[in-house]
């Protein structure tokens, strides 16, 4: 399986049927729609392609409560059990598709004023793309409760990087890396997974960097997967689920994303000209040299 486009893989035909017993439209809007299955690529992409992502449990005891929870809803045929591992606890890795579904035009993503003129002025951050992966990966694990980034599923996500499927922002300073952000690209929509900053406002630009980068590839819409206030700072507003799951289904073909190192100026908007007029969104301009903790999740 390969993805040259930046995230087309083709799913296998172990992956393609997995989810079919799984009818996103009518699942559950603020539970799983689903139990079960493993983190394997190609099964990832067919969940991502599908409006779903997963939420590993931590332990066991997360584990045997979302079976306490949710075994009446299973039996009910509410939420859907997925065929596994004969070993494996299907409660331990729950497949979500919230509705409504927080969702962002790239070109609409916030950067606010303030920072603005801190990056124009001050703040001589610089911006790369898929140049530290896992680095990111590991930094937006670091702390998080609940732990739902795994060792297991961060091994999946590194492999589905390696397929072109995966990708992420980075903001540094100097050579420091002081923020960034990972999200997986099924056709139209990048889904941002998770977020991370080690200096204020680092993981807001890293978020505009990958818009811009993927504005620029042909993509159309950014789901910030969970509501909450932070992600309405950036611009994502709550969308039924019905219209996230239409643009899903649109054949829209995205080119590969731009890797090279920017200047994170180059994410400030616009100045009007003389006579007015209203501010711009992200600017999309290459800057020289080299090429683009809060969380979705």
């Amino acid at each position: 399986m390969t993805a040259p486009d930046g995230g087309r893989a083709t799913e296998p035909p172990s992956a393609a049927g997995l989810f079919d017993a799984v009818d996103v439209a009518r699942a559950p809007a603020d539970g799983p729609a689903a139990f079960g299955g493993t983190l394997e690529p190609d099964v990832l992409l067919a969940a991502y392609r599908r409006g779903l992502f997963p939420l590993p449990a931590a332990d066991d005891y997360a584990s045997a409560f979302n079976e306490a929870r949710y075994e009446d809803a299973v039996a009910a045929g509410d939420v859907v059990l997925l065929p596994g591992p004969d070993h494996r606890d299907p409660y331990a890795l729950g497949w979500w598709s919230p509705d409504p579904r927080p969702v962002i035009a790239p070109e609409q993503v916030r950067v606010g004023r303030k920072l603005s003129r801190l990056l124009r002025n001050r703040l001589g951050w610089w911006t790369s793309a898929d140049r530290a992966f896992e680095e990111v990966l590991a930094a937006c694990a670091e702390g998080r409760e609940p732990p739902w980034l795994t060792a297991g599923l961060q091994e999946a996500l590194v492999r589905l990087h390696r397929l072109g499927a995966a990708h992420s922002a980075e903001v540094w300073e100097g050579e420091e890396l002081v923020g960034g952000v990972f999200g997986i690209v099924t056709g139209s929509v990048l889904s941002l997974d998770s977020m991370f900053h080690r200096r204020p406002d680092a993981a807001r630009v890293a978020v505009a960097d990958l818009a811009t980068r993927f504005a620029d590839a042909g993509g159309r819409l950014l789901d910030a997967q969970w509501d909450s206030p932070h992600v309405r700072t950036l611009g994502a507003a709550p969308a039924p689920r019905a219209h996230y799951l239409a643009e899903l289904a649109h054949p829209v073909r995205t080119e590969p994303l731009d890797t090279a190192a920017h200047p994170a100026a180059r994410l400030t908007p616009r100045r009007p000209r003389h006579g007015g007029g209203h501010r711009a969104g992200p600017a999309r301009s290459a800057g020289p040299a080299g090429s683009a903790g809060s969380s979705p999740r």
